[in-house]
């Protein structure tokens, strides 16, 4: 489904293919040749989302703009099921696998690939022909890789990042993080009430 989010329309290329049950809301675009499967969700919420030609993003995946971050995903991408990818730039060739998370800010230079279930945090920035290995956490700029049994450190680096102040506006020390947090994103979120489905 189609829908107008904010005044703004997707726009599709006429030769790319939109499974029935995906949803594409708001600024979107959507290049030649594109393939979104069954369940996709592609969201501008504020910030558009550019999405370039011979794309594919697989079922369930979620890709979602803010205001402040918007999406950018080049040519040749496989955005795979269940991946996430939120706020980022994304340059050409690159592979996502079946449920990596990549988040706000963050940068992946092409030809890299990011694999099953890894993860690129908030504002971490892979040089071009990078390697993400499964299940495993690149943070940072420039991005350091971790296995996940190395919380720690992962924490130490991704502490500096901020991501309650990047993405939310709020310090993580605030007594009721949690309390704003939910009040202030439900309150952005509650634009979607005046969406008009357009197909």
């Amino acid at each position: 489904m189609l829908f107008e989010h904010l005044g703004a329309s997707p726009r599709i290329h006429p030769s790319a293919v939109i499974a029935p049950s995906a949803v594409i809301s708001g600024d979107v675009t959507i290049g030649a040749d594109v393939q979104v499967l069954h369940g996709a969700v592609i969201t501008a919420e504020g910030g558009p989302i550019t999405i370039g030609d011979d794309v594919i993003v697989m079922e369930n995946a979620l890709i979602r703009a803010s205001a402040t971050d918007p999406v950018h995903i080049g040519d040749h991408v496989l955005v795979g099921p269940m991946a996430s990818v939120s706020g980022a730039t994304i340059d050409r060739e690159v592979f996502l696998a079946t449920g990596t998370r990549v988040f706000n800010g963050a940068r992946i230079g092409e030809r890299s690939e990011v694999r099953i279930n890894a993860v690129v945090h908030l504002r971490t920035v892979l040089p071009a022909e990078s390697v993400v290995p499964i299940g495993w956490i690149a943070v940072g700029d420039p991005a350091q890789l971790y296995p996940p049994e190395r919380h720690d450190e992962i924490w130490a680096t991704q502490q500096e990042l901020d991501f309650p102040g990047y993405v939310f506006g709020l310090d993580r020390d605030t007594p009721d993080l949690m309390v704003q947090l939910t009040e202030r994103y439900g309150r952005a979120l509650s634009r979607h009430a005046d969406d008009r489905p357009l197909d």
